[in-house]
This record gives structure tokens, sequence and C-alpha cells, in this order.
């Protein structure tokens, strides 16, 4: 019988560590999938349209790429950091955007890009 209790818990002490590790590697998979999505559909609708040109020689040429109309406020953003990776002018966030507070940001904010 005392064996019996040993064995157990032997078996718990080895599987308590791996069900630690299990749930860390989830988490952290939830965490990066999380801050890598894209604005709200917005890549689903960019493949959309992407697929429906026709490639001409021209278009070859020169790639467009579309501006997006607002950014996702990710973790650790700024207004000077959302400037940099959009390249719209802090100035021009600010007044697109006059109720948005700078010292404030919240993830998952939206801050419009364009009119």
């Amino acid at each position: 019988m005392a064996d019996n209790r040993r064995r157990r818990r032997n078996i718990a002490r080895f599987f308590a560590p791996l069900a630690l590790v299990a749930f860390g590697v989830a988490l952290a998979m939830v965490i990066l999938s999380f801050t890598n999505e894209q604005d709200d559909g917005g890549d689903a609708q960019r493949t959309t349209t992407e697929s429906s040109r026709q490639t001409t020689p021209e278009n070859a040429q020169t790639p467009r790429r579309q501006r997006r109309a607002f950014y996702r406020v990710k973790l650790n953003d700024t207004l000077g950091l959302i400037a940099e990776k959009t390249g719209v002018p802090v100035e021009r966030l600010q007044e697109l955007n006059p109720e948005l507070d700078p010292q404030n940001l919240v993830v998952g904010q939206r801050v419009e890009l364009r009119e």
C-alpha cells in the first residue's frame, strides 16, 4: 500500500513540471499571435483586391502599396513610433485624432491615418 502511494507521488512529480511547461508554451503562443495580428481584416480585403488585379507591364514595374485607413495601437507604441511605422507625421496624426491622448495610448486603440 505504501509502495503504491509512493509510485503515484513519483508520477505526479514527473507530470507537474511538464504541465507547467506546456502551459507556458501555450501562453507564449497566444501572446505572440495576439501581438502579430493585423488590423481588422485589412489583410483579407487587401488580398482580395490584389488577386483581382491583372498584372500588366506597368503594374509589374511600379508596384503600388495600398495605404491603410487606420492603425491599431500595439504594446509599447508611442505616437512617434506609429508615425515612423506608417509614414504619417505626428502632427497629421494629432489633426486626424483630436481625442487621442499621446501620453495614454491603449493597446488595441484605433488611430486614424487618413480622412
